[in-house]
């Protein structure tokens, strides 16, 4: 079974047992997490979201990704900026999948 959620205004396919990596949720390791926006499961379609359909999963996970370095520079100038930025992020294993 599979279902197609929305969470960090993304979509995302998932099936029971996945690991998935999301935008930051609020919740501490080994807390369930319950996705109620749920787009479509097995041949069902929602319209938007399918009525009494959930997706459930234990925190593993908060981290931060690798960091990115963007830098900036403007021609014919002496103007240099140089940034980092590391993205959080919350690793999910999905458990059960309810709305067939």
């Amino acid at each position: 079974m599979f279902a197609i959620i929305e969470t960090g205004g993304k979509q995302l396919l998932v099936k029971a047992g996945d690991t998935i990596y999301i935008e930051k949720i609020e919740g501490k390791e080994g807390d369930v997490v319950v996705f109620d926006k749920v787009l479509a499961v097995e041949n069902k379609i929602g319209t938007p979201y399918v009525e009494k359909a959930s997706v459930s999963g234990i925190i593993e996970k908060q981290g931060k990704q690798a960091k990115i370095v963007v830098y900036r520079h403007n021609a014919k100038s002496t103007h240099k900026r140089k940034l980092g930025h590391r993205q959080p992020y919350t690793r999910v294993q999905i458990t059960e999948i309810k709305g067939k």
